[in-house]
C-alpha cells in the first residue's frame, strides 16, 4: 500500500512509516522460519517457556506453525493487556498464557516464573525445550534470589526496581543487577533445562543485541558479575538488604558464566532486531520518494538530550541542506532514559516516557523550525506505564502550548511529557502491538 504524500500528509506518512516498522517485528512474521525440528525420540517432549512483552504473540505464532500431531506444552509469561486474540478460535491451545506486571514486578509474575522453572524438572537429553523471549521479560520473570535459610523478598526487588528505572542506570545496568537478584535470570533458567536441548527465540528490544541483555538472559550465559551489580547499586545510592550485599560482596550470587556445560546443546537465534525494523520503515520511505538515514539503532543516554541532538541536526538540514537533503526522514532507535527530577514538596511528578521526554526535548530546541515533523514512539505501544506509545512534534508545537500558558521547560522539570502532549492533542496511542523492538524516532524535513 502506497505510503501518504509526506508533503501534504506528514503526520499520516510517519504514522506509515512507524507502522511498517512494528509489522517487521510481528512474531506471525518472522517467528515460523527459526523453529527447530520436532524431537523425534520415543517419548520425547516439546516444552515452550517465554517471557516478555511479545511472549503470548511469540506462543501463539509457535502454535501455528507447530505440526498438530506433535507433542507440545509449556508456559509464557506476558505483560497485563499483551495477549492478542486469537485468530482461530477453533485452535485448541497448548501453551498456556499467564499474565503479571511490568515495568515493576508483582506476585503474578512470581508465581508464573516459580511454574516455568518447575516445568523444567524431569527433562531428559530427548527433550527439546523452546524458549520465547522478549523485552520485558526482567520484570515478569521476578524470581527473587534465594539463599541457604533465606531469600530476598519481593517488596524489596520492587523497591530496587524502581530505584533503577527512577535514577536514569542504563538498561545494560539494571540488567546486571536484576540477573545476580533472581534465581531465574542470568542463564539459570537454561541451567535448569539441562540436559534438555535449548533452543532460544529471541526478539531484540536493548542496543546491541546482546542475548545476555534481552530479558536479563534466562537462557544464555552471563558475562556479568556479582562485584559489578554491586558497584552499580553502590553508585546510584540504592539501598539493598544488609543480608543481599554480604551475598553479593562474596559472590555467593554469581551466574552461569561462558563455557559453563550446562550451554552446550542450546542454540539462540534473533528472530527480531530494531536494525531489521529500522530498514523496513527506510525502505518503505525510499519507495515513497524520500530519502532515509538510519542513524543508528544503539542510542543511549537522556531522553531529552538525544532529542536536543536530533533537533540541531533537523535544523542543520532544513536550513542549511546538511548533511542530508531535503525531502528526507532521520530514523533512530536504541533505549534512552529518564532520570526523574526531584520535586518540592506538594508538588506531584509528571508522567510520561522514554518517547514523550524526547519528543520535549527535541521541540524545545527546535523552535518551531519549518518543514520538520517528528514522532517518537515504542515499538510495543506503550510508552513507559501509559496508554501512550508515543508523541509528536510539529512546527507549531511550542506555539500551540504558549497559547494555553503552557512552558516546555516547566513539563521537562516535572517530567510531564504526557500532560505536554495530551494538552495538544498529539499523543500516538496505539494500544500493545505485540512485539517490542525498543524505541522507533522518525524525523521528517521537507
Amino acid at each position: 500500500m502506497p505510503l501518504p504524500d509526506p508533503h501534504t500528509a506528514p503526520r499520516q506518512f510517519l504514522q506509515a512509516l512507524y507502522r511498517t516498522a512494528v509489522e517487521h517485528a510481528l512474531p506471525a512474521h518472522r517467528l515460523a522460519a527459526f523453529l527447530p525440528t520436532p524431537p523425534t525420540q520415543p517419548g520425547a517432549r516439546t516444552l515452550v517457556l517465554g517471557a516478555g512483552k511479545a511472549s503470548a504473540a511469540m506462543a501463539q505464532a509457535l502454535e501455528a506453525a507447530w505440526p498438530q500431531n506433535v507433542s507440545l506444552s509449556g508456559l509464557v509469561v506476558t505483560r497485563y493487556g499483551h495477549v492478542p486474540p486469537r485468530a482461530a478460535l477453533a485452535a485448541v491451545s497448548r501453551i498456556e498464557v499467564v499474565e503479571a506486571a511490568h515495568p515493576v514486578p508483582d506476585a503474578a509474575g512470581q508465581v508464573a516464573a516459580q511454574r516455568i522453572l518447575d516445568l523444567t524438572q524431569g527433562l531428559t537429553e530427548s527433550d527439546l525445550v523452546i524458549c520465547l523471549v522478549s523485552g520485558g521479560g526482567s520484570a515478569l520473570l521476578s524470581l527473587p534470589a534465594q539463599w541457604e535459610g533465606g531469600r530476598l523478598q519481593l517488596h524489596d526487588k520492587q523497591r530496587i526496581s524502581r530505584a533503577l528505572l527512577e535514577c536514569g542506570a542504563t538498561i545494560g545496568e539494571m540488567n546486571c543487577v536484576r540477573k545476580h537478584l533472581s534465581a531465574i535470570k542470568g542463564g539459570r533458567l537454561a541451567a535448569a533445562c539441562a540436559p534438555a536441548r535449548v533452543v532460544t527465540l529471541l526478539i531484540s528490544d536493548v542496543p546491541g543485541d546482546d542475548p545476555s541483555v534481552i530479558a536479563s538472559g534466562p537462557t544464555v550465559p552471563d558475562p556479568t558479575t556479582c562485584a559489578q551489580a554491586l558497584e552499580i547499586l553502590q553508585r546510584y545510592a540504592i539501598a539493598i538488604p544488609d543480608a543481599l550485599a554480604r551475598r553479593l560482596q562474596a559472590g555467593m550470587l554469581e551466574t552461569p558464566k561462558p563455557g559453563a556445560a550446562v550451554f552446550a546443546r542450546n542454540a539462540v537465534h534473533l528472530i527480531a532486531t530494531p536494525r531489521q525494523s529500522l530498514e523496513a520503515a527506510a525502505q518503505a520511505a525510499r519507495a515513497a520518494g524520500v530519502a532515509a538515514y538510519i542513524l543508528s539503532d544503539e542510542m543511549e543516554g537522556e531522553s531529552r538530550e538525544v532529542g536536543r541532538v536530533h533537533a540541531a541536526l533537523a535544523r542543520a538540514v532544513a536550513q542549511h541542506g546538511q548533511p542530508f537533503v531535503r525531502p528526507c526522514v532521520l530514523l533512530s532507535g536504541g533505549e534512552t532514559t529518564v532520570t526523574l527530577r526531584a520535586q518540592p514538596v506538594g508538588v506531584s511528578r509528571g508522567r510520561g516516557g522514554r518517547a514523550g521526554e524526547f519528543c520535549l526535548g527535541l521541540a524545545q530546541t527546535l523552535q518551531g523550525q519549518a518543514g520538520v515533523y517528528a514522532l517518537a514512539a515504542d515499538t510495543d505501544g506503550i510508552d513507559g506505564v501509559e496508554d501512550n506509545a508515543g508523541a509528536w512534534v510539529v512546527p507549531d508545537t511550542l506555539a500551540r502550548a504558549q497559547a494555553q500558558g503552557m512552558a516546555v521547560e516547566d513539563y521537562l522539570d516535572r517530567n510531564d511529557a504526557y500532560g505536554y502532549f495530551l494538552a495538544l492533542g498529539d499523543l500516538l496511542i496505539t494500544g500493545p502491538t505485540f512485539t517490542n523492538v525498543n524505541d522507533f524516532r522518525a524525523i521528517l524535513v521537507v
